[in-house]
């Protein structure tokens, strides 16, 4: 069965999502474990800013979820779906 309209342009918006470094890093570490700006700043070496920017927009795209813990919030991945998908995009790009 192939993929109607809607689903085809979901996977695109993923796909545009997934194109920037900086998001891939960001993805990257929240496969490894759940963290907050502060440690993915860190773990990223980007600005605060820049990572903040970056989940706000993962965060519509409803591939991270936040949670507080106390005074911060805590990011993760919605779905390891993506996790699997960025793997296999570096696993696959590492293989020419």
């Amino acid at each position: 069965m192939s993929p109607d309209e809607e689903s085809l342009a979901g996977a695109a918006e993923l796909f545009k999502a997934l194109s920037a470094t900086s998001r891939l890093l960001i993805l990257s570490a929240l496969a490894h474990e759940p963290s907050s700006v502060s440690a993915l700043t860190e773990a990223t070496k980007l600005s605060q800013p820049l990572v903040s920017q970056h989940l706000r927009l993962l965060r519509g795209l409803n591939l991270v979820t936040a949670s507080r813990s106390g005074r911060e919030t805590i990011y993760s991945l919605t779905d390891h779906h993506v996790a699997h998908v960025i793997q296999d995009a570096i696993t696959h790009s590492q293989e020419r």
